[in-house]
């Protein structure tokens, strides 16, 4: 979903959102047009649909597929489709052999990453893995409650545990979806069935969090996010039903919300800010 947005202080947004493959324009949180097509949004998109589970690039504006991958047949799912700096793209295979690739743009694998997801759950086993400035990489697995550092050869040399006693434990399902890199080297995490957004310092130390006594119950597994320059996170409420709550919201370190999109039916899974006052929003931390 593509959205320009006028927020309720006065800060105009547009982003881009997943799964519904539902494009749309809005102002003053009223829908002014929507695409039922990625392919119609007028800049090129990485699209990965689970129904044939092949990740593409369209040309903006057209059907013209600029780049493709398509799932290895040993795995089930494509998970996380992230253009790199330099032009590869990187992909998350789930299946019985999880793993993350870095793809050139002719084609070429030029990195395979095994995983260690901690379940035989395909579906389960990981989401929105990124690659480190140091050649690294991070992966929040879901049911082993941690946020992994994966070194090339798929070495882990760092686990972040969100199953922690301020989380309800395992309890409290305080699954991670996000693995954010921010500038000051802490990890943001949105924690979908918990309920909770986290920042993680250098220790593993929780530093700051944020869960539904804070924001009146706007949580309802946050998917995807954004942490913008300005430090204020951009939230995604994938199971959101009611209709008195946000699907998609923003809030600041000090946990006021900021504006928040409404929809009837549309779901929010992930989120990409695009500008911000008319403004490209760098660096993307999402």
């Amino acid at each position: 979903m593509s959205i320009n947005l006028e927020a309720l202080k006065g800060r105009r947004s547009s982003f881009a959102c997943t799964p519904q493959n539902i494009g749309c324009a809005a102002l003053s949180g009223r829908i002014l047009i929507l695409f039922r097509s990625p392919r119609a949004l007028p800049w090129a998109v990485l699209h990965c649909p689970f129904a044939d589970n092949t990740a593409r690039e369209y040309k903006a504006g057209t059907h013209d597929v600029l780049w493709s991958y398509t799932l290895d047949k040993v795995n089930k799912e494509l998970g996380t489709v992230f253009r790199l700096e330099r032009g590869n793209t990187l992909v998350v295979e789930r299946g019985a052999k999880p793993r993350i690739l870095e793809i050139a743009p002719d084609g070429a694998l030029k990195a395979e990453v095994p995983l260690q997801p901690d379940t035989d759950n395909d579906h389960m086993q990981t989401r929105m893995a990124r690659k480190l400035p140091n050649g690294n990489y991070l992966a929040p697995h879901l049911l082993a409650f941690k946020i992994k550092e994966y070194t090339p050869d798929g070495t882990v040399v760092r686990e972040i545990p969100t199953d922690l006693p301020l989380f309800g434990n395992r309890e409290d399902h305080s699954w991670p979806f996000t693995a954010i890199l921010l500038p000051n080297g802490n990890i943001h995490a949105n924690l979908t069935h918990g309920n909770r957004v986290a920042e993680f310092g250098p220790d593993n130390e929780v530093v700051w969090y944020l869960d539904n006594s804070h924001v009146e119950g706007r949580l309802s597994d946050p998917c995807g996010g954004q942490r913008l320059p300005n430090n204020n996170m951009v939230i995604c409420s994938y199971a959101q039903t009611d209709p008195a709550m946000p699907k998609v919201f923003e809030v600041t370190r000090e946990k006021e919300v900021v504006w928040e999109f409404f929809h009837p039916t549309a779901r929010a899974h992930e989120v990409h800010i695009i500008t911000s006052n008319g403004k490209k929003v760098v660096p993307v931390m999402r």
